[in-house]
């Protein structure tokens, strides 16, 4: 495929880079690791397959021979030869046809995965781009007009001509995931983490204020822009590791939530820890959106990681019996015409 238009840091991406991070490597990934990997079992790819993750619009492409693609995550109002196709569709695509994305009506990234997956070199076990170190994906950058990228060699799925879907999670799952609260701010729900006390009355602010994603934020962290908080007492902490989901509060008082690129070590002491199963919804947050962190425990992220699983079990069932169903519709007429 070669890619027509294409904004900034539009990236190739899959689940993330492991077992690096003692070394100061960033996991990097989706930030929105749901919908990759519904994308893929649409198309019967490993889940762990690179796709292209597309944050920034309009973004065009050309297909130069015939596969198959699903498209996840924001409903980026995507157009295959001036045709409307739903969201959270995969559907075969011919050789010649363009496929345009443009701004969300909803959410911040989509992702369009390829069947075989995006083939980009492997570095450390993850064809993921990690921008801040240049490596990764394509040349360790983003995307760029003209650039050309291949799918890995894999039999294409047996899909329907017309395509096939899926409800998206934030519907599927909604009994599952906190509601907007009554103002509309995206209720994320996190646990209190190792200097929580620290921060004193403070801390409960932390939990009642509503946030803004500032403008400062990205692929590393999201900076919270709000009645800034600090501990009782100032403190000095040795650098610790870092995950994705950790809240530091440096000291300006306004809270980072590591992302996908989080940094593998910081010293800033951690007020909470958004649960892992909620971070595909904070990475379909925008720029400038409000938001609300609920404290909450690991029995409800374990119950929420279940009912997780089991959409994206039922996703695999429903995509394995309607392929299996279409091939063996194809082999029965391949014997038809065979004994005619």
């Amino acid at each position: 495929m070669e890619i027509l238009a294409t904004g900034p840091l539009n990236t190739v991406q899959d689940l993330g880079r492991f077992g690096y991070r003692n070394v100061g490597v960033t996991t990097s990934g989706a930030m929105d690791p749901l919908a990759l990997r519904a994308a893929n079992i649409l198309l019967g790819n490993a889940e762990t397959a690179a796709t292209i993750e597309v944050q920034t619009f309009p973004f065009r492409l050309r297909f130069d021979r015939d596969g198959a693609i699903a498209i996840t995550g924001a409903d980026c109002r995507p157009v295959l030869d001036g045709v409307p196709l739903p969201p959270w569709w995969a559907l075969p695509v011919r050789a010649g046809q363009v496929l345009e994305l443009t701004a969300p009506v909803s959410g911040a990234r989509s992702y369009l995965a390829v069947a075989g997956g995006i083939d980009v070199p492997v570095v450390l076990g993850s064809r993921s781009t990690a921008l801040r170190g240049d490596f990764g994906g394509l040349d360790g950058r983003a995307l760029q007009q003209g650039d050309r990228l291949a799918a890995c060699a894999a039999p294409l799925p047996n899909l329907p001509a017309a395509g096939l879907g899926v409800v998206p999670p934030e519907t599927a799952l909604a009994a599952h995931f906190p509601a907007r609260d009554e103002t509309g701010a995206l209720v994320l729900r996190a646990l209190p983490s190792g200097e929580h006390d620290l921060f004193g009355r403070d801390a409960e602010r932390f939990w009642a204020q509503e946030w803004k994603i500032s403008a400062q934020s990205n692929r590393t962290g999201y900076r919270l822009s709000g009645e800034p908080i600090h501990p009782d007492t100032p403190v000095e902490m040795r650098s610790h590791g870092l995950v994705p989901g950790v809240v530091q509060v440096p000291p300006a008082g306004e809270p980072i939530i590591q992302m996908s690129d989080a940094n593998t070590a910081g010293g800033y002491p951690k007020i909470a820890g958004v649960i892992e199963i909620d971070l595909w919804r904070l990475g379909q947050a925008r720029i400038g959106s409000r938001i609300r962190l609920e404290r909450s425990d690991v029995a409800t992220a374990i119950a929420a990681e279940k009912a997780v699983e089991a959409w994206l079990s039922d996703i695999r069932h429903t995509a394995a019996m309607v392929t299996d169903a279409l091939a063996g519709m194809a082999g029965r007429q391949g014997r038809s015409e065979h004994e005619d």
